[in-house]
């Protein structure tokens, strides 16, 4: 069974529809439409798309790249995903689309106050070397209470840090994400600010789905929902060929994942999971809006 690829796919054909065209800091205009929600039950299967091949290997290595609290570029680099390249550190190289900034942004290995970083130590980066700084270990926090007090509803992690922004390669795009547990299922929701619905919101369902299934295995409770809420969700009018080539297609099944040697999500190395039958339309390459 697989729901889905067609909720994916209709949220394109939405903004299509009855997006409005706007710019943006990329120089690529987008199509855009204001909040969008996908829902997914994991007992339907993993949530990766099939109307188009994604790579679970960079989806899953850069999970354990933010579960660890990274921010090394040539972390990612030395397991060949790639996907963090353009980007660095902008208080060592300042954000810029010129040929000259880009090519200093790609040597950069500092990435900054990342997503991981604000998952595993969120604090104010201008305090470091102050002493009675509080640092908050976001993720370690969330997996504690959810094997003490699972009926808790404040398990939230936040990767928007107002006091970090200018240390951050990219500011965050999925902001927050919360663990609600009811019926003894573990369900989680995530909001997102920004969203490439071509490139990018594909990713974030399977590696927000990846995460449920590892915090599911971490506390013994059974797999729920998923449900992503967008906010500014837009195509990029670059990726419209590509987008409308994808609406063609017929999902296949959703696949299933299987974790072996799981001892906790900090341990988790991203190749002790992998997906069993995933059967998927050719990849469409498509440039990303830097």
């Amino acid at each position: 069974m697989n729901t889905l690829d067609k909720k994916y796919l209709n949220s394109l054909r939405n903004i299509i529809s009855n997006g409005e065209r706007k710019s943006n800091r990329t120089g690529i205009d987008t199509i855009a439409v204001a909040g969008t929600m996908i829902q997914h039950d994991m007992f339907e299967g993993f949530p990766i798309l099939t109307t188009k091949k994604l790579s679970f290997k960079n989806i899953a290595s850069e999970l354990e790249f933010f579960i660890k609290g990274l921010n090394s570029k040539r972390w990612l680099q030395e397991r060949g995903n790639h996907i963090w390249d353009n980007w660095a550190n902008s208080r060592k190289v300042p954000y810029g689309t010129d040929d000259v900034t880009r090519k200093l942004m790609r040597e950069e290995d500092d990435l900054g106050e990342i997503y991981g970083r604000q998952w595993r130590d969120f604090h104010d980066p201008n305090l470091d070397g102050y002493s009675g700084v509080m640092h908050v270990d976001q993720l370690k926090g969330i997996v504690d209470t959810l094997k003490n007090n699972p009926n808790d509803r404040r398990m939230i992690c936040c990767a928007w840090n107002p006091l970090a922004l200018d240390r951050m390669a990219l500011v965050p795009c999925h902001t927050l994400w919360q663990v609600t547990v009811i019926n003894g299922k573990l369900n989680l929701l995530w909001y997102q600010r920004s969203c490439d619905s071509f490139i990018g919101i594909p990713y974030n369902l399977a590696s927000y789905g990846l995460l449920l299934h590892l915090l599911a295995k971490e506390s013994n409770l059974k797999e729920g929902k998923l449900v992503g809420f967008f906010g500014d969700y837009h195509i990029y009018v670059n990726h419209l060929k590509q987008v409308k080539e994808q609406m063609t297609r017929t999902p296949f099944d959703l696949p299933r994942i299987q974790t072996s040697n799981f001892k906790s999500i900090f341990d988790w190395q991203y190749t002790d999971s992998e997906l069993v039958n995933y059967q998927a339309h050719p990849s469409i390459k498509a440039e990303i809006a830097v």
